[in-house]
């Protein structure tokens, strides 16, 4: 049997750094609390006139160069984004023309903060079946450009950024054990974005409101985010014939520091085993598993059969988890 396999990420951050500081500025809040509350000392913005495709471009090329591959051999492009640059046409075809991708298929898949996780599972399928040999993997988001940097519970939390990786049944990398993916649509509304599709569709009167804004119910976000990572991360390590002593590596969702900690402390992971990049990024939403893990594998010395646990959790809701085994 085929078995998927990462053999190529990337990521890309934008120039322009949002500090706490400049918060201040911008709302009444403190270094401190944003410290205290979220572990975020900083973030990333994408200028003006840089889409979501722009910079999963930069990922992905960084992740095809890594591969090693032949570009045109990637039969798939996935995208993982809830900032598409449209409604319609998909970001995915966006990148499939800019990166000259002639044969392969595309499409956008919305899953959220959980996005990267779902194309993982989704790649893994089309490629252990057969369908598709080298697939491409995106997940990029301007969350800036449905932030209100007037709402202090929300606005210090995310930034923009992007991620990439090329799954494929040939080559050596990172073997895709298991995962396990989960989804409550009963609890919608604890993380929305009201505006823009078809129930509220843009008007004068949605502007005004404020419905093209991220909302979010913090408290409500933060119960089901460590109850549902853990849960699906013990799962994982079960269905991939594991103990949580086996596990190298925990990459979570960068969300929160609190999140994480909370997480960190249900798993038998010593604290430096537990990879973070929210200090410096904030919440990046899909992509922010996938920076994390690229600057894993750029910043540490991998050895065979080490085990890697990727979970997330976002909008929807969603959740997942998945076990990697460096080869």
């Amino acid at each position: 049997m085929k078995q998927a396999k990462i053999i190529g990420t990337g990521s890309y951050l934008p120039k322009r750094v949002l500090t706490n500081a400049d918060l201040e500025k911008m709302v009444e809040t403190s270094d401190e609390w944003i410290v205290t509350r979220t572990g975020m000392k900083e973030r990333r913005l994408a200028a003006t006139d840089e889409s979501t495709s722009d910079m999963g471009v930069k990922s992905a090329q960084k992740a095809i160069e890594k591969a090693g591959i032949n570009p045109k051999s990637i039969d798939l492009v996935l995208v993982a984004t809830l900032t598409p640059d449209y409604t319609f046409p998909s970001t995915a075809c966006i990148i499939q023309s800019q990166l000259e991708l002639d044969s392969a298929a595309a499409m956008d898949i919305q899953a959220a903060c959980s996005g990267y996780i779902y194309a993982l599972s989704i790649a893994k399928a089309f490629v252990e079946s057969g369908i598709y040999r080298n697939v491409l993997i995106v997940a990029s988001e301007k969350l800036s450009s449905i932030v209100d940097y007037e709402d202090r519970g929300t606005c210090v939390l995310f930034g923009d950024g992007a991620s990439a990786c090329v799954v494929s049944s040939e080559g050596k990398g990172l073997l895709i054990r298991d995962t396990v993916l989960g989804s409550d649509g009963d609890q919608k509304e604890i993380l929305i974005m009201p505006g823009g599709g078809s129930r509220n569709p843009a008007s004068k009167e949605t502007v005004e409101a404020g419905m093209h804004y991220i909302k979010m119910g913090g408290r409500e976000v933060f119960k089901h985010a460590v109850r549902r990572m853990e849960s699906s991360s013990k799962e994982c390590i079960e269905k991939a014939g594991l103990q949580e002593s086996d596990i190298s590596w925990l990459i979570p969702h960068q969300a929160n520091v609190r999140i994480i900690d909370a997480i960190a402390k249900r798993f038998q992971v010593p604290n430096d085993r537990v990879f973070v990049t929210v200090q410096k990024y904030g919440n990046t939403s899909a992509s922010s598993v996938g920076i994390a893990l690229d600057e894993l594998l750029d910043e540490k010395k991998l050895t065979s059969g080490e085990n890697l646990l990727l979970t997330a959790f976002g909008a929807g809701l969603t959740w997942g988890s998945t076990v990697l085994t460096n080869e």
